[in-house]
């Protein structure tokens, strides 16, 4: 098995508001921890739980959900 090319735990304390974790087929998932999202938050562009093909798009969607609730 091929060395991962990132570093979860690295991840996972930059985004500490949410639980990352990459399956089984590549697909990298992370979801919010101990929020749940009002029908208005999600209306406005606000996630529970985005996925990404790759680290770099996980973390521009990580980054854009966290830009979302500094504005609201």
């Amino acid at each position: 098995m091929a060395t991962p090319s990132y570093d979860i735990d690295a991840l996972r304390a930059e985004f500490p508001a949410w639980s990352i974790f990459c399956s089984d087929a590549g697909v990298f998932y992370a979801t919010r921890r101990g929020v749940q999202l009002r029908n208005v938050d999600i209306y406005e562009g606000l996630r529970q739980t985005v996925s990404a093909d790759d680290v770099d798009a996980l973390v521009s969607l990580l980054e854009d959900q966290a830009r979302m609730v500094v504005r609201s």
